[in-house]
């Protein structure tokens, strides 16, 4: 069974910034890639900090309810934590 998800990104740019096409296309590159929440948040954020280098980023994923479960999953770059 499919899972749906709503991802969110949320950033402060510094030198670059992203054409919303572009993120449409890389985002949808991950319909049919059977991947655990996480590593997909995880993997999203590592990769738009690579190409961005923003200031801030934020990656927000609200996946739909599964066997009476939802779950958000979130990804923060600088992370808070370090």
């Amino acid at each position: 069974h499919p899972d749906f998800a709503e991802i969110d990104v949320r950033y402060v740019a510094a030198d670059r910034c992203i054409e919303l096409k572009s993120l449409k296309l890389y985002l949808q590159a991950y319909r049919n890639e059977g991947v655990f929440y996480e590593a997909l948040v995880n993997r999203i954020l590592e990769d738009l900090v690579t190409v961005l280098e923003p200031r801030r980023l934020e990656v927000r994923g609200a996946f739909s309810r599964r066997g009476g479960l939802s779950s958000v999953v979130v990804a923060v770059h600088p992370d808070p934590g370090a």
